[in-house]
């Protein structure tokens, strides 16, 4: 799966600088919107907006991290799901910081035959070992250990996203992400439902067979 259409070096700023850019809109969204809307305080969420902007932040964790290109697409992937299954906490200023450096870490572990420890990470996050230690432990429960990206998901995400960085326009329209609070996944808007093409699939294989 590394191997796959990010295995060009050059594409990895474009990468960081687009999935910053996203991510920030998305986040600032968000933001408005937890004022008329109710979100719970979790483990992710800090006292306040980290100094550090999210490109810097991201940027740091690709300069650090030394992980595969592809952990940066599948830990959007995790993003994405845990939105999905925890609607109650949407991506926003104060929790995004946290989201990324775990969402990484973990996509690492799972896609990287050698990696570095929570406490390699805790430092390039700024974050103490024991937060980082609770950090995984949460975002593992929110995705329900849902961590296999199968290449056809790895394709779409990577696909739609490499898309956006070549052409950037017309510009995505954030409100459909579903990382956007409120709204339901749509699979032109990244989000990929496995469970239903694995069932289309099965469908069509058995017409065929009629």
């Amino acid at each position: 799966m590394a191997e796959l259409e990010i295995q060009n070096q050059n594409l990895m700023p474009k990468l960081i600088d687009y999935l910053s850019s996203l991510l920030q809109r998305v986040a600032e969204a968000n933001d408005i919107n937890g004022r008329f809307q109710p979100q719970k305080i979790s483990v992710f969420h800090g006292l306040s907006r980290p100094n550090i902007s999210i490109q810097s932040y991201l940027e740091r964790i690709f300069k650090y991290a030394n992980c595969s290109p592809c952990c940066f697409v599948v830990a959007y992937v995790y993003l994405d799901r845990f939105t999905q299954c925890q609607p109650s906490l949407p991506i926003n200023s104060f929790n995004i910081h946290r989201l990324l450096i775990t969402s990484v870490m973990i996509a690492a572990k799972f896609m990287d035959d050698m990696y570095y420890n929570n406490a390699y990470y805790a430092k390039v996050g700024g974050i103490s070992i024991t937060e980082m230690n609770f950090l995984e432990v949460d975002f593992l429960f929110g995705l329900g250990f849902h961590l296999n990206v199968t290449p056809t998901t790895f394709q779409t995400y990577c696909a739609y996203l490499q898309k956006e960085m070549l052409m950037q326009s017309p510009p995505m329209n954030f409100e459909d992400s579903s990382l956007f609070m409120g709204r339901s996944p749509k699979l032109q808007y990244i989000c990929f439902n496995e469970d239903e093409s694995s069932s289309q699939q099965q469908q069509q294989q058995q017409q065929l067979v009629v």
